[in-house]
């Protein structure tokens, strides 16, 4: 049976994953990478660490399977965002910047005021936000001036390993459009923005879509990891575009949600759009000729995570959430805002801070713990009306995955608030097997990445509206009221 093989550099490590011609897992093995935070606010990874993981978890999966002879194509899936910069000799000049690396809120003003920021977010889709690729090359011009001054090449993390891989310097277009360098209606990069930054175009890429071949693992590549010469590596996608694909979200109408330590709200686009103050992102979807809006909180799962772990410390996450059940919807005027770590959708604002909100003497750990998931519904549904109002158009059907996910209260819950159904997907392998779907297609496995979706993602259980729906209107007016309540609090506790 013919395989296919999807690659994941994560922040936390190498994963290589096998399937077959039917979307089933065979194999899968992931090696942990360690990060580094020199100063505060850094964050840095060596790209070799990323390679020499790789190898491992590939050489890990063939020693599985010994399918080394059935795989039709590699996928490559990744972190986003992050910095890697080659000489001319195509050796590493500085430890990788990540995407969740803060250093750079300067650059990020000053692209900004360069650009102008409307300008800016209808050539790219998105404000200048830190966590991007181009301010961390502002960054390294000003601070960095001779590791600036002998660059040749940029790339993302997974395509630090395309070139291990194959010797090519290539990218795709989901995972460009996450560096504010790509002029995302047309899928192409930006000749305004690099002219406008001064970043010269050679540096950067050639960019393809996410099915298509770029290159095919070389002999010395071959001869690391196990796998056969010439096998082809299809262009793959950011983490997110890979994570919409291995659910199915792959048209307009099925939206993927995805509830881990952050909630990611992924909606399909047909055509180039952009949220006018940038509150959504806006990228090139993995699906060629198609794009995407996303909307991103900072701690969904991670919320609950927090709470567990600080008020309630070993307690398991099911009987917490079992507990939870015997309060009612709105939680008896109790309210969570969920920006413990700052927030990013509506709400760009790095000091935002978590709070109960209501608290009383009725209020016990049942009402805590329901408020927390509220909350964070709250928070995703703030993604979903964005969504709506916009030219995404319609949602029919919302495909989550993620721990969170896991619990049926917390699926009604949201699925009560967001007023849509919800539909969980059986994959738990994430982007990795997003990445494994686009190689399908690149290695003709599938016609096309809609064809791969329907015939391998498998679904399982769906949660429709329930009776709670309508009164949780009320409650979710109210939550959106309280940010702009609190914001001067917000930004004075900071200030202390």
């Amino acid at each position: 049976m013919r395989t296919l093989l999807g690659l994941d550099v994560s922040t936390t490590g190498s994963k290589a994953l096998l399937i077959d011609e039917r979307g089933e897992v065979v194999a899968s093995h992931t090696t942990p990478h360690p990060i580094s935070q020199p100063f505060p606010l850094w964050s840095e990874q060596d790209p070799a660490d990323w390679w020499n993981g790789m190898v491992a978890s590939i050489r890990a999966v063939l020693a599985q399977t010994g399918a080394a002879a059935t795989i039709q194509a590699i996928g490559l899936t990744g972190q986003m965002h992050g910095l890697v910069c080659l000489d001319e000799r195509d050796e590493v000049l500085r430890p990788a910047i990540l995407w969740n690396d803060q250093r750079t809120q300067a650059q990020c003003d000053t692209i900004t005021a360069t650009i102008g920021a409307t300008r800016l977010i209808q050539l790219t889709g998105n404000r200048a936000l830190t966590g991007f690729t181009a301010p961390k090359i502002l960054w390294v011009r000003e601070h960095e001036p001779q590791v600036y001054a002998r660059i040749r090449h940029i790339l993302l993390p997974k395509d630090f390993i395309r070139f291990r891989l194959t010797g090519d310097h290539h990218t795709d277009l989901a995972g460009a459009a996450g560096t504010l360098l790509l002029d995302v209606a047309h899928r192409r990069w930006s000749d305004t923005v690099l002219a406008a930054l001064d970043i010269p175009a050679a540096w950067l890429p050639k960019v393809h879509e996410g099915p298509q071949v770029t290159g095919v693992v070389s002999e010395e590549s071959a001869a690391l990891t196990g796998l056969r010469a010439g096998t082809p590596v299809v262009g793959g996608g950011g983490d997110q575009a890979a994570q919409a694909t291995g659910v199915g979200a792959v048209q307009p109408g099925i939206v993927a949600l995805t509830v881990g330590t952050s909630g990611v709200v992924f909606a399909p686009l047909a055509s180039y759009a952009y949220e006018p103050d940038g509150r959504l992102h806006a990228f090139c979807h993995a699906v060629p000729g198609q794009w995407h809006f996303m909307g991103v909180m900072l701690s969904a799962a991670g919320s609950l995570q927090w709470y567990r772990d600080t008020l309630a410390p070993g307690a398991d996450f099911g009987a917490l959430t079992d507990e939870a059940e015997q309060a009612p919807p709105g939680c008896e005027g109790l309210l969570f805002l969920p920006y413990l770590t700052g927030e990013r959708t509506p709400h760009p604002d790095p000091l935002a801070r978590g709070a109960f909100v209501g608290l009383t003497a009725r209020h016990a750990r049942a009402h805590l713990t329901r408020a927390v998931l509220e909350g964070v519904a709250f928070g995703l549904r703030d993604s979903f009306e964005l969504i709506k109002a916009s030219p995404a158009g319609v949602i029919h059907e919302v495909r989550v995955s993620g721990g969170g996910a896991r619990s049926l209260l917390w699926r009604q819950i949201m699925a009560d608030v967001l007023g849509v159904p919800l539909v969980v997907t059986e994959a738990i392998e994430g982007a990795a097997y997003g990445a494994a779907l686009l190689a399908g297609v690149g290695g003709t496995v599938w016609p096309d990445v809609q064809t791969a979706a329907s015939e391998a993602v498998k679904t399982g259980a769906r949660v429709e509206p329930g009776a709670d729906a309508g009164a949780y209107e009320a409650t979710y007016q109210l939550y959106r009221d309280l940010y702009p309540l609190l914001k001067p609090a917000f930004d004075r506790q900071a200030a202390l």
